[in-house]
Parts: structure tokens; sequence; C-alpha cells
């Protein structure tokens, strides 16, 4: 199983950018996918998740400015980015919870960069 992540680059302050993530590979079910960020010096932080059910929690920081969503025929994750500020600036990173023929795993993308410049 794989996750590839794609959709990151250079925004100015206020503008969008929307990221997407996609599962590859032999699977049997997907359950919580998400997106995770990490800003130069900080530690990973969750950005979003959402559950094969599309319930959803957001991280204080980005509410009312981003938006998580899934296509489970494809096995993909986006994360809409509204409103960008500086501070959203960091490698965006996805992640899934993935039940295989191995059982369940924690599987993650191999980021991409977002940065948002005044």
């Amino acid at each position: 199983v794989q996750l590839q992540a794609s959709g990151g680059g250079l925004v100015q302050t206020g503008g969008s950018l929307r990221l997407s993530c996609a599962a590859s590979g032999s699977m049997f079910n997907i359950n919580v996918m998400g997106w995770y960020r990490q800003a130069p010096g900080k530690q990973r932080e969750l950005v979003a998740r959402i559950t094969s059910t599309s319930y959803t929690n957001y991280a204080d920081s980005v509410k009312g400015r981003f938006t998580i969503s899934r296509d489970n025929a494809k096995n993909t994750v986006y994360l809409q980015m509204n409103s960008l500020k500086s501070e959203d600036t960091a490698v965006y990173y996805c992640n899934a919870d993935i039940f295989d023929s191995r059982g369940r795993g924690d599987y993650w993308g191999q980021g991409t960069l977002v940065t948002v410049s005044s």
C-alpha cells in the first residue's frame, strides 16, 4: 500500500490550495484518513481527519478555513485550504489507517510542501 500526495505549492496570503492523497495497492478497507503538517523547527501536528463515514475533526487553527473530504471509490482524501496564512507554511503529510492482507496498518504519504507568502 502506498499513499501519494499532491497539490502543494506557493501561494499568497489569503489564497487557496487543494491537496490530494490517493491510496493504492491491495487493501480491504480504509478507516480514518487525515492530514498532518510539520513546519520548520516544529513537531508534526494534526490538521484534519475524516472517518469512512465522513465524520470530521479539525485543528482549532484551521477551523472555518480548511475542509477535508474523501472519495471512497477512489481511495482519495482531499484538503481544501482557503484564506491561507503565513503560519500555514509547512510540509503536509497524508495519513491513513488501512486494513490489508497483513492486518491493520498506519500509512504515510511522502509529504507535499505548502508555502504561503505575504
